[in-house]
């Protein structure tokens, strides 16, 4: 895992050392927005948007349902980067890059701004138009994706309604930093101060939305929302990855009975499915962190079934079932 520097690629891991050994995330640089808007540099259109993924990133998994659930398959193209990231970073390997034959994800970053200085991270939503980066921030991509191709695709599902919104954001604002961070928190950290406070957040917000969850189907009653997505990408690398490989184990999530079958409701939602690949995920956290797995051992379970049936259709009241 590394970054550019001065126009260079350097093999770097996170350094820590100046935040008390805690885990930082930088903070996307490409936030361009899709629209028909008179000064809009970049409107929709079939066939003019490419994706670029990770089938491992929990941030680009986001993107990769809302294409599925916002039947966009036909509109934007999508690649995937090998599973192992290591001293190259993402790389493409047998994927092939279909746009320009690059080796690396780091070239599409310096071909859109050779000046960029940072990390290289997907999801990455290019404009091969202009041949630029529009937008590298999983929250924002999702947004385009549910609204500004509607009118080309005829479907007007809304995961973030205006009604919603606040109670969204609400929710978002604290998953966000305790479990979908959280988890990231915890494993890259670098003191044991570090991270018992990640950890202690993170399973405060399990054991919340457990309750939470014993009330309601969805994180904001009984619609699903982006809030739901969001926290799904992570809630379904739980127990393959997080909580050994990041060392989030004071419980599993499949021992949580609300949450365990919120998580299967979701999965079982039509074309979820094919856009997840536990496996892939696996590879990727266990082969590509040496500082945490110096073994590279990628672990054959745990056996998971999200086909299983769920209890989420049931009829809710305000006391805990």
């Amino acid at each position: 895992m590394g970054l550019i520097v001065n126009g260079q690629w350097v093999d770097q891991w996170y350094d820590t050392k100046g935040n008390n050994g805690e885990f930082v995330r930088q903070e996307s640089r490409f936030r361009n927005q899709i629209s028909n808007d008179a000064n809009s540099k970049f409107t929709p259109e079939a066939g003019r948007y490419h994706l670029y993924v990770s089938l491992a990133c929990p941030w680009a998994h986001r993107t990769l349902i809302f294409r599925k659930l916002k039947q966009l398959e036909n509109i934007i193209s999508v690649s995937t980067v090998d599973a192992e990231m290591l001293e190259n970073g993402w790389e493409f390997g047998e994927n092939v890059d279909p746009l320009y034959g690059f080796d690396y994800a780091y070239q599409l970053y310096l071909k859109a701004a050779s000046d960029y200085q940072g990390r290289v991270t997907v999801p990455i939503l290019w404009d091969k138009k202009t041949q630029t980066i529009v937008n590298n921030e999983s929250i924002d991509i999702i947004r385009i994706f549910n609204t500004a191709f509607n009118d080309l695709t005829n479907n007007h599902d809304d995961y973030y309604p205006e009604q919603l919104r606040c109670d969204i954001e609400e929710v978002n604002e604290r998953i966000y930093p305790t479990i979908n961070n959280g988890v990231y928190r915890a494993g890259f950290a670098t003191s044991q101060e570090a991270y018992n406070q990640a950890y202690q957040e993170l399973f405060d917000s399990l054991d919340w939305l457990e309750e939470k969850l014993s009330k309601q189907r969805y994180l904001v009653g009984e619609t699903v929302t982006e809030a739901d997505w969001r926290l799904f990408t992570t809630l379904i690398r739980f127990d393959a990855v997080y909580h050994g490989h990041f060392k989030c184990n004071r419980n599993k999530l499949s021992e949580f009975h609300h949450i365990s079958n919120y998580l299967r409701d979701l999965y079982q939602t039509p074309g979820v499915a094919e856009t997840v690949d536990l496996q892939y995920s696996k590879i990727h956290y266990y082969a590509s962190h040496s500082s945490i797995n110096p073994t590279r051992i990628v672990p054959l379970g745990p056996e998971q079934d999200f086909n299983q049936t769920h209890d989420r259709t049931r009829q809710y009241t305000n006391e805990a079932a």
